[in-house]
């Protein structure tokens, strides 16, 4: 390390280069004005370890195993930050122009439509955070989309005779905040997996006001369908306000309702609904609920059109993206680092870190590299 022999050399110095010191090997390598002093090869390896493991501790230790470097868990962590919020940044830019490209009325889709089925499914869960709302409480809500389309779905026919699917490729995206930002960051992943191409687009979610509103704004054109299996959940949490708790009470009368729902007999449903008193303290309003997705409950004609009818892509990706990283015993976030890595955790699992967070990394961070000075090459 070379330093200012003088305090003049040294103010001279910081003037012309922002350093306090000279360090020729930092120099040689490129890494003098890069964060962190790494290679931006390494920060990414860094950001990948980080966000596949279930700490920044393990992530340490791993990255002391496959590259025999020592670097410790709060620089892990912070190099983490950065490529996240790179990412996540040109995620947000991507959005806002999808989005005013909406309302500017410039989006054209093609008249011949493609045969197949784009999906869109939306969800929230919670994740623990170092700051408390109005409430009092630390837990925040993240959104999570996905959208994947009839194109990568692989089906075939097990022993039993039951047909199986499989998504072989699918998006998510993931926002700690507001729905209002939420579905821009939605609608950006929908156009970027062909929304306005197929010939049909499904949005299924659990019936949440701030999901039909979006598919109203953003998604006017898609059949939207309430998840089966939440919608049984609710009819087993009201009967057994109604009937009791212990499964030879409620459980007959629920499943008799939830397959005469599958049968798309839900007039039959509310006829029943409409003799019974709602029970005391339940905080199920079925028939409301019912009643106001009539439209989103045809299950008949879902199953023969061999549509999905559940969100188990979505609660899949809750546990893959979010539960597995962030919700481990005693963890606590602050929302922005929660943010940044759960951007990096819906790429990787998406199968789009190389062309979306190496590439543009590396594109930023070799911009930012200095050229090797001429007393090292000389």
């Amino acid at each position: 390390m070379l330093r200012p022999k003088t305090k003049a050399d040294g103010v001279a110095l910081h003037a012309q280069t922002g350093r306090n010191a000279v360090v020729p090997l930092d120099d040689y390598l490129n890494i003098s004005n890069l964060p962190f002093k790494m290679t931006p090869e390494l920060m990414i390896n860094v950001a990948i370890w980080a966000q596949g493991q279930s700490s920044y501790q393990e992530a340490e230790d791993a990255i002391m195993r496959a590259h025999q470097l020592k670097i410790n868990d709060d620089t892990v962590r912070q190099v983490t930050n950065y490529v996240g919020g790179v990412v996540f940044q040109e995620d947000c830019r991507q959005a806002e122009l999808a989005y005013n490209k909406l309302n500017s009325g410039k989006l054209r889709f093609p008249s011949q439509k493609k045969r197949g089925i784009l999906y869109i499914e939306a969800d929230g869960a919670t994740v623990n955070t170092r700051s408390k709302d109005e409430d009092g409480s630390s837990w925040r809500e993240n959104k999570l989309g996905i959208v994947f389309s009839s194109d990568n779905i692989y089906t075939w026919t097990n022993h039993k005779g039951e047909k199986r699917r499989q998504l072989n490729k699918r998006e998510y995206v993931s926002y700690l905040g507001s729905a209002s930002e939420f579905k821009k960051h939605l609608f950006s992943c929908a156009l970027k997996n062909g929304y306005g191409e197929y010939e049909k687009t499904i949005l299924i979610s659990d019936g949440a006001t701030w999901i039909r509103n979006m598919r109203e704004e953003l998604f006017p054109d898609a059949q939207q369908i309430l998840d089966y299996y939440h919608l049984c959940e609710n009819v087993n949490t009201y009967a057994k306000h109604l009937f009791g708790t212990e499964p030879s009470q409620y459980s007959p009368w629920a499943t008799e309702i939830c397959t005469l729902l599958k049968e798309s007999k839900w007039g039959d449903v509310l006829t029943d609904l409409e003799r019974r008193k709602r029970p005391p303290n339940c905080q199920v309003d079925l028939y409301g609920y019912i009643k106001n997705n009539a439209d989103n409950i045809d299950y008949a004609d879902y199953i023969d059109n061999e549509y999905f009818i559940g969100s188990g892509a979505i609660e899949s990706g809750n546990k893959s993206v979010l539960q597995q990283r962030l919700k481990q015993a005693g963890m606590r976030w602050n929302a922005q680092t929660a943010q940044y890595l759960l951007t990096l955790r819906a790429k990787y699992k998406s199968g789009l870190w190389i062309n979306e967070v190496e590439r543009p990394v590396l594109m930023l961070l070799q911009g930012n590299s200095k050229i090797t000075p001429s007393y090292i090459t000389s």
